[in-house]
């Protein structure tokens, strides 16, 4: 199950017929929120019923052999059930369609920017309602590269001061890499906010940054992380 299947499923045309609905998880509104939240629900219910109806089919037609059951009619129907409503879901939709030619060309790239700021703006809800540590550690890395256009390196800027000004989550350390891609003056301004704010976490985290960023040598560890720590309380 690695293609979502359908008409223009590959294309933002396609992207956008499946999933404008979730451009609501983001919004300001706590109303349109909570719609959004019912339609992924659904949606999530909809994954359910179909991934345990593939099982089902799996199952079935596990004694045909490999080949003969990857061509059986019964398989591939369930399959490409599976594959149409995940299209239509948060996470799943960016399990299923592979990143070729690189995310930056990706018909995909909106939705996985508005999965990671869905993250960053509303923990909880996305904790509760579509919690992928690994999807979000994997998009962060892949993202973390030079030469986006201004729009998704405007989106990156906001996504590495967004999680700075909070507490510490699950992968947040991922961030370090896309803010050693976006290097620049408007980033390190930002950055230089929230050092300068009234949040601890905010002064804490913008600081180890911002001194990551001036020695691009050192390495993201934990170790380095504790390391410096111990070092700026003492200081």
């Amino acid at each position: 199950m690695t293609k979502v299947a359908g008409s223009g499923a590959d294309d933002g045309h396609g992207w956008a017929e499946r999933l404008a609905w979730a451009y609501g998880l983001i919004a300001p509104e706590p109303g349109e929120r909570a719609a959004a939240l019912v339609r992924l629900a659904s949606a999530r219910a909809e994954v359910r019923t179909a991934r345990a109806r593939f099982n089902e089919a799996w199952r079935l037609t596990s004694g045909l052999g490999h080949e003969a059951q990857c061509r059986e009619p019964v398989l591939v129907a369930a399959r490409e059930a599976y594959d149409q409503v995940a299209g239509r879901c948060l996470p799943e939709a960016l399990w299923n369609t592979p990143i070729s030619g690189g995310i930056s060309t990706w018909s995909g790239l909106p939705f996985a920017l508005l999965f990671l700021e869905w993250e960053a703006r509303y923990p909880q809800e996305w904790t509760q309602h579509a919690k992928a540590w690994g999807t979000k550690q994997t998009l962060i890395r892949k993202l973390a590269i030079g030469g986006h256009g201004e729009a998704v390196r405007g989106k990156l800027v906001d996504l590495v001061d967004l999680v700075v000004q909070r507490a510490y989550r699950c992968k947040d350390r991922e961030y370090v890499r896309v803010a050693r891609a976006v290097d620049g003056d408007d980033l390190r301004d930002r950055l230089d906010g929230a050092h300068r704010s009234d949040d601890p976490w905010a002064q804490l985290h913008a600081s180890y940054v911002l001194w990551l960023l001036d020695h691009p040598e050192i390495p993201n560890t934990r170790h380095v992380w504790r390391a410096w720590l111990a070092d700026s309380s003492s200081q």
